[in-house]
């Protein structure tokens, strides 16, 4: 099959093997699948991330780095047959999406991360049919590849615990931080305060369903809040992934406040532990999505509780991934590229 891959730091187009399905196992045909910034993550910090998991415990330790992997784990395929010996499901011919986990077939694997389990920036997939999620017939591809991102937010934003009686602060308006502001808003939490560096970025936090967006160079996100009778923010979504974040969040919060830490930081991170115990905070690290999160993304992308339409940026082919990778950070960048393995 075609496919885009990465192999030593470097992103490469051309020829791999087909993939063969085992048991449970589902061969998928790549319709689009978007592109993520830790695909971006991969090129620049890959070994460290696979010698972290081999040292802690992770689900990229199986990785070589020196040889060819496919990413993509943001995707919408269409189900052509599965392993022998497979309970077949969802019906071949039809498109799915799925958490990007491979369990089935004696394989413990991350899709797009895996040598067994290339993700979608290539022509064919394996998927776990346990994980299958049926993707309705009015549902576009385009939107369908913003399931998977949309629900890492979901996921995150309920892993708050997040109340009506909560004022919200999301920290950091990329796919993941847009995510939990519309997951706050499906669950009625507000006010909702969003803050990025980037106009275009406080643009879209309002479209989907903050409150107040600001520039935290101009204004204090932690300070009271006018609009709402004086209210300051007690829960806060750390969705950035810089070094330094959690300390800085653990000084503004207030007293009894939570904390959220959902942006994915691969270098060490300093805590003054005496300050988070004196304002007895509550920090809770959210991960990926599960197959609940999944379910409401679809659904509510589907009927239009949740508008993903200010997040697509167009499509490219298999020769476009080098640079659309290279190009993904920016305040010029949209929120997804989707990459349609289909084209060259």
């Amino acid at each position: 099959m075609k496919a885009a891959f990465i192999a030593n730091g470097q992103v490469g187009v051309g020829d791999v093997a087909d993939p063969v399905p085992g048991k449970g196992q589902a061969l998928v045909r790549t319709h689009v699948c978007g592109l993520c910034a830790s695909d971006q993550h991969f090129l620049t910090g890959g070994r460290n991330i696979i010698d972290l998991s081999r040292k802690m415990g992770g689900p990229y330790a199986a990785l070589d780095f020196e040889q060819p992997f496919v990413p993509g784990h943001e995707y919408v395929g269409e189900v052509l047959d599965y392993g022998p010996g497979s309970r077949r499901s969802v019906q071949p011919g039809r498109r799915v999406v799925s958490v990007p986990i491979m369990r089935q077939g004696g394989s413990h694997a991350v899709v797009g991360y895996s040598h067994q389990c290339p993700g979608g920036f290539g022509e064919l997939m394996l998927l776990d049919e346990d994980f299958l999620i049926e993707v309705p017939d009015a549902l576009p591809d385009d939107y369908a590849a913003c399931v998977e991102p949309l629900a890492v937010g979901l996921e995150h934003a309920r892993r708050g615990r997040p109340d009506k009686g909560d004022a919200v602060l999301v920290l950091g308006c990329g796919a993941i931080g847009l995510g939990v502001i519309a997951g706050l808003k499906l669950m009625g939490v507000g006010p909702i305060v969003a803050a990025d560096f980037h106009q275009s970025r406080r643009d879209l936090a309002l479209a989907m369903g903050a409150h107040i967006a600001l520039d935290p160079r101009e204004s204090d996100p932690y300070a009271p809040l006018p609009a709402f009778d004086g209210r300051r923010v007690n829960l806060i979504y750390e969705c950035v992934g810089q070094p330094g974040m959690l300390q800085r969040i653990v000084e503004a919060a207030p007293f009894d406040g939570r904390i959220v830490m959902g942006g994915y930081c691969m270098e060490a991170e300093s805590l003054f532990v005496f300050a988070a115990q004196n304002k007895r905070l509550n920090i809770q690290f959210a991960g990926g999505e599960e197959p609940q999160d999944m379910d409401l993304a679809v659904r509510a992308i589907a009927d239009g509780r949740i508008d993903v339409t200010p997040w697509l940026g167009g499509r490219i082919g298999l020769s476009g991934v080098a640079e659309a990778v290279a190009n993904l950070s920016g305040p010029t960048a949209p929120v997804r590229t989707l990459v349609d393995p289909r084209v060259l």
